[in-house]
């Protein structure tokens, strides 16, 4: 491996300073747009990964793994439920990382993505860190695969990209387009339903496209006719914007959907609330399910019919990953997993509490 490319030479390619270099790093709002776009710029063409401190730069271990996540506060909705139900999905994460880190010796970095954008917070953590797991979705895959070349980096809740030749990270993922299948497949089946709603993201998620592909699958395997879209894409997924979709479905013209099929958890809750409201019953008028299994689907009443992701075993594999190729147990090749998922029947449904797994391959 060539030497480890340093502030100098960023400073050389950019042709700016040292000290606007670090700039650049420490506070990017202090640089002008223009000239921080040329510093990041000639550190990805370099592989530069800026040191968290002389002892991790001259010892090259911090004994310190990292997380780095979007961060999901909506700016209108701020303290209210939909921020904190969003987050229970990076919590459950965090809890497995944080276990799995402590097991084999190492502390755990926790950073969401806040001023100066998650490209700038996930360069900081790679420069503290003896490697670290990204939430997909948080920057772009050419970026991760820059640092890639100088810490290892696990890629969370995100396929690997179509093109190999662009995409040499560990990836752990869950049976999204399984999961959904199974839980289509119960509603048409075991409940006879016909009309089904599913609603979307409206920005593109792999793991949301997925989901919708095994609803797709399941409804015509069942003769079922289902469109090339969602019957509705939200612009977040929140409680909000499930609130307000089942407003749309319910108050459009024609015949009012038999289920709600949510792509997320927090917009079912929101649906459910919003169905309260307007009066309608929760099996008797309509079915509403969701996806994940956040703790506040078994709070809710009635309990929501879901797919069970495993997050904490999410953030359990992502350490086991960072430490073999810290150890050096690992294969050359990058690692691609699938965790199982469960379906979890409630009563939101019109079931009791019941629990199936499907979709585990380890490829």
């Amino acid at each position: 491996m060539n030497a480890a490319p340093t502030v100098y030479d960023v400073a050389e390619r950019s042709g700016v300073s040292i000290a606007t270099v670090s700039r650049v790093y420490r506070s990017p709002d202090s640089v002008r747009a223009a000239t921080r776009e040329r510093v990041l710029a000639a550190a990805r063409e370099l592989g530069y990964v800026p040191s968290g401190n002389a002892r991790g730069l001259a010892s090259r271990s911090t004994g310190v793994l990292g997380l780095c996540f979007p961060d999901y506060s909506d700016p209108d909705t701020v303290g209210a439920e939909d921020d904190d139900a969003a987050m229970l999905y990076s919590d459950q994460i965090i809890r497995g990382m944080e276990r799995a880190a402590r097991r084999h010796g190492y502390a755990l970095l926790i950073a969401a993505s806040l001023e100066g954008g998650p490209e700038n917070l996930v360069a900081k953590v790679a420069g503290r860190v003896d490697g670290f797991a990204v939430l997909a979705r948080t920057v772009p895959t050419e970026e991760l695969e820059v640092i890639s070349r100088r810490r290892p980096v696990v890629m969370l809740a995100g396929p690997r990209a179509q093109d190999p030749s662009l995409d040499h990270l560990d990836h752990v993922e869950v049976a999204n387009e399984d999961g959904q299948y199974q839980l289509t497949r119960h509603l048409l089946d075991d409940h006879g339903l016909r009309r089904l709603a599913y609603v979307g993201l409206a920005d593109d998620s792999p793991d949301v496209e997925a989901r919708f592909r095994g609803f797709q699958r399941a409804c015509r395997e069942a003769g079922v006719e289902t469109g090339d879209e969602p019957a509705l894409r939200m612009p977040m997924m929140t409680q909000a914007e499930g609130a307000h979709a089942a407003d749309l479905l319910c108050g459009g013209a024609g015949e009012r959907p038999e289920a709600f099929v949510f792509a997320n958890d927090q917009m079912a809750v929101g649906a459910l609330q919003a169905l309260e409201r307007r009066g309608l019953r929760v099996p008797d008028d309509i079915v509403v399910t969701g996806f994940d299994g956040i703790p506040l689907s078994r709070l809710v009443r009635p309990a929501l019919t879901t797919v069970r992701q495993p997050m904490v075993r999410l953030g359990e594999k992502a350490v086991e990953l960072l430490v073999r190729r810290l150890t050096g147990e690992r294969e050359a090749e990058p690692v691609s997993l699938m965790l199982p998922v469960g379906v979890a029947r409630r009563a939101s449904c019109g079931c009791a509490d019941e629990e199936t797994t499907t979709g585990f391959t380890d490829l």
